[in-house]
């Protein structure tokens, strides 16, 4: 397996691989990703080199989003002082399930942000998907605190705001990183 960057050509197929993991969270009785993300937001990461593709014999088995900006109202100005990494859209695809690809792209992701000075790899996740936080539970990461409201629509409730971290570290990995270095933090 091999992690590369995505570029603009690996859109329709990031939007494709957002459908399939929401009708499979769906199925897990959540609403998380019900709302199609627009193609422009996700084209505007991917140009930003935030995006990451796991891939597996010329396909796609995972993707993740990891970025040294925070989203806006969740985390405190002191926390925002600390280097930190954020990670956003963990996905594996349905045929890769039960692999413990989301753990190594979080490893990955953790290394990065280790080589890039961070102290904390961060991430927010859906705030009524218990089973999804009880993953990143087992995964290493501490559960910060919970933000319900300030939502993007009119202040109102958020529905992504349950916050957790874990330390920034190096990982042994096997995968073939093919991604630029990271660029160094400034906190």
């Amino acid at each position: 397996m091999k992690i590369t960057s995505a570029t603009p050509s690996d859109l329709d197929q990031l939007l494709s691989f957002r459908k399939e993991a929401a009708a499979w969270i769906s199925r897990l009785g959540s609403d998380q990703w019900s709302r199609p993300y627009p193609a422009d937001r996700l084209l505007a990461t991917i140009e930003a080199g935030t995006v990451f593709m796991l891939r597996h014999e010329g396909r796609t088995a995972g993707t993740i989003t990891l970025t040294p900006e925070a989203e806006e109202g969740l985390w405190s100005a002191e926390e925002l002082a600390e280097p930190s990494m954020f990670v956003n859209k963990l996905t594996i695809a349905r045929d890769y399930a039960g692999q413990n690809l989301g753990g190594v792209l979080l490893d990955w992701a953790g290394d990065r942000a280790y080589r890039a000075g961070a102290k904390w790899l961060r991430l927010d996740a859906w705030t009524s998907n218990e089973r999804l936080q009880r993953y990143y539970l087992e995964q290493g990461f501490e559960h910060v605190r919970t933000v319900l409201e300030g939502g993007a629509v009119n202040g109102g409730p958020r529905v992504s705001g349950w916050l957790a971290q874990r330390s920034a570290r190096p990982a042994n990995h096997d995968l073939a990183d093919e991604t630029p270095a990271p660029k160094p933090l400034h906190a």
